[in-house]
């Protein structure tokens, strides 16, 4: 994971380099960051509210939003982890532990949801009734 981390740093070096080679200002790294994060995050909000805008029209719109806000919260603890064991030397940081620790959240999600369903359909099998 530390390989993928450095890569990933160097990928945003480069980027970095680009910007301000094709842009021709020099611009601190405080000023970088507010322009293209600025960027970056209302252009993704617009997709997301998109997004929604659509889940919010299906069934079960909240159990879908609640899920897709947990995943992203789940994505950024994994992350967070890996990183605290990386900084602390406690622990092997690995993208498969990661991918694993997603996984966990995927089956007792999956569970819940197969849990759920069968609910759903005894209560409206029997209220036919």
């Amino acid at each position: 994971m530390k390989d993928i981390i450095v890569t990933l740093a160097e990928i945003v070096n480069n980027f970095h380099d680009v910007i301000i080679d094709l842009v021709g200002l020099q611009m601190t790294d405080k000023q970088l960051h507010f322009w293209i994060i600025g960027i970056i995050g209302i252009v993704t909000f617009f997709v997301v509210y998109l997004f929604f805008k659509i889940v919010e029209a299906m069934k079960w719109s909240i159990t879908i939003l609640s899920f897709i806000y947990t995943f992203t919260v789940m994505v950024v603890l994994v992350f967070a982890i890996e990183l605290q064991q990386a900084i602390t030397n406690r622990g092997n940081m690995e993208f498969a532990d990661a991918v694993m620790g997603l996984w966990g959240f995927l089956v007792f999600f999956m569970i819940y949801a197969f849990v759920a369903i069968i609910i759903y359909i005894l209560v409206k099998f029997f209220k036919k009734e």
